[in-house]
């Protein structure tokens, strides 16, 4: 499932007229600065993945296809759903003009990567909602041009200042998608403000700082199952990315407990949990706790994956990773969290 590539500002800048170059650099400015601001509040340079320990932090398969397929292959992993680390979202959706034109370089430089083998490299789009009729547009794009499977949007979308999702703006997007039964991801990330947090971080990698933003995904998750939105939508998937797996049994007790103890949700036909298991998917790595609760989640909906090639990777050890998580789990019950859950969902 989740792994990440590399793209670069200088690489989107040559994909795109000059007359577009300066608002890039802006808007990428405006993306960098409360991360730099942290930084430099530490007292120490910003982080790449160069700062890491994990081998995979180095490795040439970040930014080069063909030695990504060779350690997908050491790692024995079929297929990778691929994650871009560069947010272009954020620079979308900070660029004042332009920017259609740059989210459309920015998915065509992606695509280049997965067509080394575009059966094992699957894209995660980033698709810009400024605009939601051109969002849905650009999406007949994707399919058409590139054969996407799923699309990667904000996590939330008031990071990026744009209504919340079970807002009506968004109805045409989410009608075609569901259509395609294509899966929307919402990968794990990180708002401006919380770089407040890393400016007080004591540890050298920022270890506090990193263990935070997947307790922080429950608001998100109860935005989508207390809307209403899965009552209009029924087929619209989300895809968490990153989330972890423990806290999720216990969040949605309590948004099942509120509907019998005073709470009014009058969009709500179901429980949450009900819409939970009907709607919302996950993924994990290396987390014997989360496989040990997968009938408390969902047993279909949970995937694993590798994070390829972040310091929590579990190249190119996933063999040996996947054998000790389910070996005490049932041989059907392992294959869906390793390959059945992820190929249904995302149509591989």
């Amino acid at each position: 499932m989740d792994s990440h590539y590399r793209v670069t500002i200088d690489q989107l800048k040559e994909a795109v007229p000059a007359r577009f170059h300066d608002g890039i650099d802006h808007a990428n400015r405006l993306v960098e600065a409360p991360r730099l601001a942290a930084m430099q509040r530490r007292g120490t340079p910003p982080l790449g993945l160069g700062s890491y320990l994990h081998e995979a932090a180095r490795h040439p398969g970040y930014s080069d296809p063909t030695a990504r397929l060779a350690a997908m292959d050491e790692d024995g992993v079929d297929v990778e759903i691929l994650f871009s680390d560069l947010s272009a979202f954020r620079i979308f959706h900070k660029m004042l003009d332009g920017w259609k034109e740059t989210a459309r370089a920015f998915a065509d430089i992606s695509s280049a990567f997965a067509a080394a083998d575009p059966a094992r490299l699957l894209v995660a789009y980033q698709l810009p909602l400024l605009d939601i009729d051109q969002a849905v547009a650009e999406l007949e794009r994707l399919v058409t041009d590139h054969q996407a499977r799923t699309v990667h949007l904000p996590t939330k979308p008031g990071s990026v200042g744009l209504p919340e999702y079970y807002d009506p703006r968004y109805d045409p997007l989410w009608a075609r998608l569901q259509e395609l039964d294509m899966p929307v991801c919402l990968h794990l990330g990180v708002e401006d403000e919380y770089w407040q947090l890393a400016a007080v971080d004591p540890t050298p990698q920022l270890g506090v700082f990193t263990s935070q933003p997947p307790m922080r995904l429950s608001e998100q998750l109860g935005m989508l199952l207390l809307s209403g939105l899965f009552e209009r939508f029924p087929g619209l998937k989300f895809v968490f990315v990153e989330p972890g797996l423990s806290w999720v049994p216990y969040y949605l007790d309590i948004l099942d407990y509120m509907t019998t103890h005073g709470y009014e949700f009058p969009a709500l036909k179901q429980k949450p949990s009900a819409y939970f298991q009907s709607n919302i998917f996950l993924t994990f790595m290396d987390e014997r706790r989360g496989v040990n609760m997968r009938h408390d989640i969902g047993i279909d909906n949970i995937m694993w994956s590798t994070d390829f090639p972040h310091p929590a990777c579990t190249w190119p050890n996933s063999r040996k990773v996947v054998a000790e998580l389910m070996r005490d789990v049932p041989a059907n019950e392992a294959h869906k969290l390793v390959y059945g859950n992820a190929k249904r969902v995302f149509h591989l």
